[in-house]
C-alpha cells in the first residue's frame, strides 16, 4: 500500500496537467450540450471516481498488481464476454453493463489490464531472450480481449489494443523483421478484410472517406460537418458557446467524437495548439517516467498504457480535422464517456505508480 515517505515522489506536474485536459473537456461538454445539463453533470461525477481510480492505481504498488494481473485480465474477460450477452444495447453495439445511475463500459478498462498482463510477462528481470512462443502467447492474449470487443461490435475501441502489444514485443526484443511480416501481411490482407471481415457501415465509412460529396447527408455529413467545424474557427476562435456547428447541431455528437472539432471552432488555431501542447507534454512526461523506471516490468506498462493511449489521441484529433475515417474513439480525457475518463485516469495512476516507486527496494 501506499508509503507515507513516497508522497514527495508524486508527479504533481503529471497530474495538473492531466487536469488541465480534462478542465478543458468540461468547459466544451459545457458548450455543445448548452450548459450544466445531464451530458455535464455525469462527466463531471465520471471526473471524481476517475480521480479515486488513479489515486487506488497510485497506491497500490505496480509490482502487486502486475502479480495479480492474471486475475484482473481473466475478471476482465469475464466481464467482456458477460456485455454480449447482458449488455445494454445503443445505436447497434452492444458495449454497456447498465449499473443503475451509471453505465460500465469494461471494453476501456482492458487497454490497462493487458498492459499489466503483457508488461509481467515479458518484463520479467530474469527472462531470457524473447522467443517466438513468448510472442505467440502475448499474441494470444491480445487476441482474445481484441475479438470480443470487435464482436459488441465495437472495433475501433478493439484496434486500441494493439499498439500495446507492438509497443511491448518491440521493447522487449521483438525483431524488427516480424514488425516488416506483419506489415506486409496487414496490406496484403487489407482487401480481404475490407471485403468479407468489415461490416457495411464499416465499408461505407471507408468509402465516404475517400470522397465524402459522394453522400453528403449520409454517411459522409460526418466527414463534411467535421471540416467545415475546423475550418471555420479561423485563428482566434468564435468564442467560448459561440460556434455555430456545434451549438445548432451541424455536427452530431460534438459532445463525443468530435469534441476536438468543437474546441477548433470556439477556440480557434491558438485553443488548437494549446491543445495539442497539453497532450505533447503528457507523452513526454510519460515517457520520461518509463526512463526513471527502476524495472523493465515498470518500463514496460508505462510504455503499455502510454501507446493505447497516444494512439487514440492521434487518432481522434485526425478523424476530427477529416484526415481520417469516421471511428467511434474519444479523445481521450477531453470527449464525454464515463468509463473512458475514469480508465484512463486509472491508467495514469499506473504510470504515476511507476515514477513514484523508482526509489523503493
Amino acid at each position: 500500500m501506499f508509503e507515507r515517505r513516497l508522497y514527495h515522489h508524486i508527479d504533481w506536474v503529471l497530474i495538473g496537467a492531466v487536469l488541465a485536459i480534462c478542465a478543458v473537456g468540461l468547459a466544451m461538454i459545457y458548450s455543445t450540450t448548452g450548459g450544466a445539463g445531464r451530458v455535464y453533470w455525469t462527466q463531471v461525477y465520471a471526473l471524481g471516481l476517475g480521480l479515486i481510480a488513479m489515486a487506488i492505481a497510485v497506491s497500490i504498488d505496480y509490482r502487486s498488481l502486475a502479480d495479480k494481473s492474471h486475475w484482473l485480465y481473466f475478471a476482465m474477460m469475464i466481464l467482456l464476454v458477460g456485455v454480449l450477452f447482458f449488455g445494454s444495447v445503443r445505436g447497434g453495439s452492444r458495449r454497456w453493463i447498465e449499473l443503475g445511475v451509471f453505465n460500465l463500459q469494461p471494453s476501456e478498462f482492458a487497454k490497462a489490464t493487458l498492459a499489466l498482463m503483457l508488461a509481467k510477462m515479458l518484463g520479467e528481470e530474469r527472462r531470457p531472450a524473447l522467443t517466438n512462443n513468448d510472442l505467440l502467447i502475448a499474441a494470444g492474449l491480445t487476441a482474445v480481449p481484441f475479438l470480443i470487443i470487435a464482436r459488441q461490435p465495437d472495433l475501433g475501441t478493439a484496434i486500441t489494443l494493439l499498439p500495446i502489444l507492438f509497443v511491448i514485443a518491440y521493447v522487449a526484443g521483438m525483431p524488427m523483421k516480424y514488425i516488416y511480416a506483419m506489415l506486409i501481411v496487414a496490406v496484403l490482407a487489407a482487401p480481404i478484410g475490407y471485403k468479407f471481415a468489415l461490416k457495411d457501415y464499416q465499408r461505407e465509412r471507408i468509402s465516404t472517406f475517400l470522397d465524402p460529396s459522394s453522400d453528403p447527408k449520409g454517411a459522409g455529413y460526418q466527414q463534411i460537418q467535421a471540416r467545415i467545424t475546423v475550418g471555420s474557427g479561423g485563428m482566434m476562435g468564435k468564442g467560448f458557446m459561440g460556434g455555430t456547428q456545434g451549438q445548432l447541431r451541424f455536427l452530431p455528437v460534438a459532445h463525443n467524437d468530435f469534441i476536438f472539432s468543437v474546441l477548433a471552432e470556439e477556440q480557434g488555431l491558438l485553443g488548437v495548439l494549446v491543445a495539442l501542447g497539453l497532450y505533447f507534454f503528457v507523452i513526454m512526461r510519460a515517457l520520461d517516467a518509463a526512463r526513471l523506471a527502476k524495472d523493465r516490468l515498470g518500463a514496460y506498462l508505462v510504455l503499455g498504457v502510454l501507446a493505447s493511449f497516444t494512439f487514440q489521441v492521434l487518432y481522434n484529433i485526425t478523424m476530427s480535422a477529416g484526415l481520417a475515417p469516421v471511428k467511434g474513439l474519444t479523445l481521450p480525457l477531453m470527449s464525454y464517456g464515463g468509463s473512458s475518463l475514469i480508465a484512463t485516469l486509472a491508467g495514469f495512476g499506473l504510470i504515476l505508480n511507476v515514477r513514484m516507486r523508482r526509489f523503493t527496494n
